[in-house]
């Protein structure tokens, strides 16, 4: 017999096996035994995270020969078609090599058909993100409308491309990625069945590797098997990852918590002797902090397998210079593309994080001689350059290029620094009264116009949009109405409303309350004023380019034609 691969041999056959994804479990296992079931149900995920298999399971369900429950069987003639691939009321659609509407319409044609075999025709559709426009609306009427006898399962790692039309006619689950505990787990499980001997650390790497994806670390386990010659070591997996055991990680934290720049070069030089993959390297160096920063601000967090090497180490760095590292490992990695090679951006990252370290609390910013020439003792007193701020508290300091090749001169005899003089804190004062600009000018209403008593009150920013989309209604001795559109509304609250009475008061020369009202229609506020405005000045552009006698003759010449969205009014002043 051929061998199959582990990741179709252990495919979980029953809602019980899954890994992980129980509130997608439940919900069906309800829906199921309640028979209160959906005619078109959506599963999002990431590759490899079970959307395929569920959808299957829920096809077993509906048309095991035992009844339809939430538990087939899997001994009936359906429920073996189905797991073989070959049950005739399953129609399995991969969208993507099916995308046109001609293979949606004879889907559409055959769902009107009572089913062959079993109770409901169910088809599942695999990344349907990939159908086309007229695909999606050749679909969405059955979809909405399906006979009672066909059921809908879509499949698909990137709703974000579904139509909503489509969206709103199913019910969505949402799958989660793995958690490495879950895939290790289950690889456990597999090679305990297998009888294949295996290291616990193996089954870390290839958990940590799978990145979520149940089915991809099936691979990797199968992969790492045949590569190992029928057993599971560490030293073999992490040589087919391209990956290095902790204890190399661990080795280039010492040597930067012990400021030698010489050992963090031979920790490099020993990584790269192992051909490994750099990215995932600095992703485990990131790993590795995020471990010890949890030891560091956590009092009696609970320290996993692998961490009793990290204690010590939480111990000797600040927090700040782990938030630091940690910062440049994932920025690194990024930016890792664009190095030269891969070593030398794992390298420079190294450098980096060698280099820098935050400044400590209430220094300045002056630059400090090189770490690897200074001494500990001397490290501890000296400020240090940072290239970005680490804690809000924390100011960056600018870098210096350090000489190599000279060695940091002697520290001068200390001398206590000049106490600083004490600063107040700003209070805020009342604002300064504003004179007069002489009378405003009354319109026909005999109110004043609102637009300059905003020019005058300098209102702007937040307070200003409130102002231009508001129209003066009353003023009578103390007594401001504003009117604003319902839609408006929501901008008159507080602080913005007293800001605005405070400056409109001082450019008035008396005391001002302002009360807003709601009003429809145009209410002739600067902001509709300025609108229409600028709808006059683009038709008065597009009415004089068509009137151009050169534009005139190319149209009659050359069959032209002036593109309205082209034109742009000339601003004042160009």
């Amino acid at each position: 017999m051929s061998y199959q691969v582990l990741a179709r041999k252990w495919r979980p056959r029953k809602f019980a096996e899954l890994v992980g994804q129980e509130h997608v479990v439940r919900a069906l296992t309800n829906a199921l035994d309640s028979g209160r079931m959906h005619h078109a149900y959506l599963f999002t995920g990431t590759r490899g995270v079970g959307k395929t298999t569920i959808a299957r399971i829920f096809a077993k369900s509906l048309n095991c020969e035992r009844g339809e429950s939430a538990d087939p069987c899997g001994e009936c003639s359906v429920c073996t078609a189905v797991d073989a691939g070959r049950f005739v009321d399953l129609l399995e659609i991969d969208a993507a090599s099916n995308t046109g509407v001609d293979d949606v319409r004879e889907v559409i044609e055959n769902a009107q058909y009572a089913p062959s075999r079993g109770r409901f025709k169910v088809y599942l559709v695999d990344e349907v993100h990939m159908l086309s426009k007229p695909a999606f609306n050749a679909l969405l009427k059955t979809l909405e409308e399906p006979p009672p006898h066909v059921k809908f399962l879509l499949a698909t790692t990137d709703p974000q491309k579904l139509p909503v039309t489509v969206l709103s006619r199913c019910l969505k689950f949402n799958l989660k990625r793995l958690l490495p505990e879950q895939i290790s787990g289950q690889m456990r499980h597999i090679l305990a069945a297998e009888g294949i001997e295996y290291d616990d650390e193996a089954i870390g790497e290839l958990a940590h590797g799978a990145d979520g994806s149940l089915r991809d670390g099936l691979s990797l386990l199968d992969q790492a098997i045949a590569y190992g010659g029928g057993a599971l070591r560490a030293a073999d997996v992490r040589a087919m990852l391209g990956s290095v055991e902790r204890g190399q990680v661990l080795g280039v934290i010492e040597a930067l918590a012990a400021g030698d720049g010489a050992a963090l070069m031979g920790e490099a030089d020993r990584i790269a002797s192992y051909s490994p993959d750099f990215a995932g390297v600095l992703d485990d160096l990131a790993t590795v902090l995020h471990r010890i920063q949890l030891i560091q601000l956590i009092p009696g967090y609970r320290e996993e397998e692998g961490d009793a090497g990290l204690a010590e180490i939480a111990n000797r760095l600040a927090p700040e210079d782990v938030q630091l590292y940690y910062q440049i490992a994932t920025t690194s990695r990024r930016e890792l593309p664009l190095a030269p090679d891969a070593r030398i951006g794992f390298e420079m990252a190294l450098l980096r994080m060698f280099a820098f370290r935050p400044a400590e609390a209430g220094q300045g910013a002056a630059p400090s001689a090189p770490r690897a020439v200074a001494p500990a003792s001397a490290r501890a007193a000296m400020p240090a350059p940072s290239p970005a701020p680490v804690a809000p508290s924390r100011a960056p300091a600018p870098a210096a290029a350090p000489v190599a090749s000279a060695p940091a001169p002697a520290p001068a005899p200390s001398r206590p620094a000049p106490a600083a003089p004490p600063v107040a804190a700003p209070v805020a004062a009342p604002p300064a009264p504003v004179a007069p600009q002489g009378p405003l000018v009354l319109g026909a209403n005999g109110l004043p116009d609102w637009h300059e008593v905003i020019e005058r009150a300098n209102l702007r920013g937040p307070i200003g949009q409130l102002a231009q989309n508001s129209s003066l209604r009353e003023l009578d001795g103390e007594g401001m109405v504003l009117a604003l559109q319902p839609s408006h509304m929501h901008l008159a609250v507080e602080p913005l409303t007293s800001q605005m009475e405070e400056k409109v008061s001082q450019a008035l020369g008396r005391r001002i309350r302002i009360r807003f009202i709601a009003d429809h229609g145009n209410l002739g506020t600067p902001a509709e004023r300025r609108a229409q405005a600028q709808v006059d000045a683009q038709a008065n552009a597009v009415a004089s380019m068509e009137s151009d006698p050169f534009v005139r003759t190319l149209k009659r010449e050359f069959d032209a034609r002036v593109i309205p969205q082209s034109i742009k009014p000339v601003e004042p002043g160009t």
